[in-house]
């Protein structure tokens, strides 16, 4: 009886590893017309802020209304959000690695995609607000046959050292974790598909040998990741918080943005939690309970954020800085006051949506919040930068400045740069974890035979005794 069941639970098995790997490989061959649709939207968003970026390469920065003192504005504040995405997925994905949370397993492949391209779209940042983007090389530090090298007391330069180590690193977390998924799809595909995954699985085989050596590599590139994410969005806080400007020059800065970027990042997990979901038939897979978590994680860290904003305020009203205080009250009752109530609302209130339960389980509705809250912390990003410049210590300085319409074009094609990006990504590649999802039903199943296993031999046991 014993081995009947035994090999009775190696079938189900068995059928239900070769449904993970159809239905993966079936949301890389055809999804929903919703896909399509959504890829139109991003190549449209993408052609705007194309078109923006030509219109201000011909005639120059004049068109931006960048200007003395407001040489940062959309552009940085946008660069800021985008970091800050980026943060969430790899740093999320090797914590929770590491803490062997296997509600990670089904989501955390795309959360990792979206760490690659989120910095692929900061990194256009730098060099669109450079204005002569042909001297982009200038930021990178090189040696030249002039013996000139760059400014390193520049934050630009300090953005380049950060993007290129954190990209470097999460592209290689990225890629590791993907190799038994490669494999899979190199053995399930034809044509050009089956030339690519052969070349990029690395001759994977799945042997105990490579496996070991494979666990061994991810946890040690989880346990690298986790110093080297905060320390990144710590250098772009850097930025601000070495600046002697009022509301900048701030102690906390650090832990503050680090915080906003796992916010963010959470919120953009959720949205396309909700995305991939639809598109790709994922119920199974991306459920319920799984996006309960995140929602929850979502509201813990909107909580720190939301505390360590507190305690900037208050260490600026309770300071000594006249002008600090004056840009903090600026904020709140002046010209950008519509943005800062608002990024307020979204960014301390709103959460509080995230512990309903019923909103945790409306898709269209936990959709609109998650965005909301992106919108919010965009809102943050702006707020920090946008007031300082208008109220400087310098009275000829003072003045509210208004993006036009080419800076709003760059951040629009932003948005659909990065979701270009990521639509191609998930239709080439593995969206979902599939040895890893099935590890996680091997072991659940696992639990429930042992557990429906001692039920059957407890009452022999007491009929023995």
């Amino acid at each position: 009886m014993a081995e009947h069941t035994a090999a009775t639970k190696d079938i189900d098995e068995k059928i239900a590893w070769a449904k993970i790997n159809a239905d993966v490989l079936r949301s890389m061959q055809n999804p929903r017309k919703g896909y399509w649709v959504a890829l139109a939207f991003c190549v449209g968003l993408l052609s705007i802020g194309i078109y923006a970026e030509v219109h201000q390469y011909d005639i120059g920065m004049g068109p931006s209304n960048l200007n003395n003192p407001h040489m940062w504005d959309l552009y940085i504040s946008t660069f800021v959000f985008w970091i800050g995405m980026s943060h969430s997925g790899t740093l999320l994905s090797a914590i929770l690695h590491i803490f062997h949370a296997d509600w990670r397993k089904p989501i955390y492949r795309f959360a990792e995609a979206m760490t690659t391209f989120s910095l692929l779209t900061a990194l256009l940042f730098p060099i669109i607000h450079l204005g002569r983007v042909w001297n982009m090389h200038w930021v990178v530090p090189y040696l030249s046959d002039r013996g000139i090298w760059p400014n390193f007391r520049s934050p630009l330069v300090w953005d380049a050292f950060a993007i290129t180590t954190y990209l470097t690193a999460s592209v290689l977390f990225l890629y590791i974790g993907m190799i038994p998924d490669l494999a899979i799809c190199r053995d399930n595909v034809k044509g050009w598909r089956r030339k690519l995954y052969t070349f990029m699985s690395v001759g994977w085989r799945g042997d105990d040998r490579q496996w070991r050596n494979f666990r061994k590599t991810y946890l040690l590139m989880a346990c690298f990741l986790i110093p080297l994410a905060v320390s990144v969005h710590s250098i772009v806080a850097a930025d601000f918080a070495m600046a002697i400007m009022p509301g900048w020059h701030v102690t906390s800065f650090p832990p503050y943005f680090v915080a906003g970027a796992l916010y963010s990042g959470c919120a953009g997990i959720i949205s396309l939690f909700v995305l991939l979901r639809y598109f790709f038939k994922f119920e199974q897979y991306m459920t319920l309970p799984i996006l309960d978590k995140t929602c929850r994680l979502t509201f813990a860290i909107a909580m720190v954020w939301t505390y360590l904003n507190l305690i900037e305020f208050a260490s600026v009203w309770y300071g000594h800085d006249v002008t600090s205080k004056e840009v903090l009250l600026a904020k709140f009752f002046g010209p950008y006051s519509p943005f800062f109530l608002t990024m307020l609302f979204f960014g301390m209130i709103l959460p509080f949506a995230l512990i309903v339960p019923k909103i945790r389980h409306n898709m269209p509705l936990i959709f609109i919040v998650s965005i909301l809250l992106n919108i919010g912390m965009w809102l943050e990003r702006y707020m920090i930068v946008a007031p300082t410049l208008s109220l400087a210590y310098h009275p000829w300085t003072w003045g509210v400045m208004w993006p036009s319409w080419v800076e709003w074009g760059i951040v629009i094609g932003s948005i659909g740069w990065f979701g270009l990006l990521f639509l191609i990504f998930v239709k080439v590649f593995p969206s979902v974890s599939m040895y890893e999802v099935k590890e996680m039903v091997y072991h659940r199943r696992r639990v429930v035979f042992d557990d429906a296993e001692e039920r059957v031999m407890k009452p022999s046991r007491q009929e023995g005794s």
